[in-house]
């Protein structure tokens, strides 16, 4: 047994030490957000948290993650202190980057994005006005669609360094 705090509630998973996170995510809580892409870690699309810091969970065993704290996709806006209420149709009110992906249009196929979203959110929790290059050094997940443009500009809306 696996013990672990998952989008902020302890869970007990029945699943080997040794299993990549990404499916115990997947498999053993049900949490189908984060996505398996290639498998080596290059990708991204298997991007989560953990203990607040991006995280490729292809690359980590689950039972590495033993009384930590991670946080999914599913998680995240129920994760973000200001967004804990409702709002009036009674809907969990969205994560401000997955706000931002809306408003900016940016995915396209949308495989890409549960995993590009969690490092953008990772990256602005650390670093609120990121420079260009801070970016392109913080987000290595690959778009197969290429809309990087925009998760650019969602990320300086975000940020504050460009209007809408």
């Amino acid at each position: 047994m696996i013990n672990f705090k998952l989008n902020g509630k302890m869970v007990q998973l029945d699943v080997a030490s040794e299993m990549p996170l990404l499916w115990a995510l997947r498999d053993g809580a049900g949490l189908t957000g984060t996505k398996f892409g290639c498998g080596i870690g290059e990708c991204g699309a298997c991007t989560v948290t953990v203990e607040g810091a991006s995280t490729r969970s292809c690359q980590i065993a689950v039972g590495d993650v033993e009384g930590l704290e991670v946080t999914t996709i599913e998680g995240l806006a129920e994760n973000t202190a200001d967004n804990n209420s409702n709002d009036e149709d009674g809907q969990t009110s969205l994560h401000p980057v997955q706000q931002a992906w809306i408003e900016e249009q940016v995915p396209q196929c949308g495989y890409c994005q549960s995993g590009m979203i969690m490092a953008v959110a990772d990256l602005l929790n650390q670093n609120p006005t990121p420079s260009d290059d801070d970016i392109d050094a913080a987000i290595s997940n690959i778009c197969r669609c290429g809309t990087y443009p925009r998760v650019k500009k969602a990320i300086k809306k975000l940020s504050g360094q460009v209007s809408s």
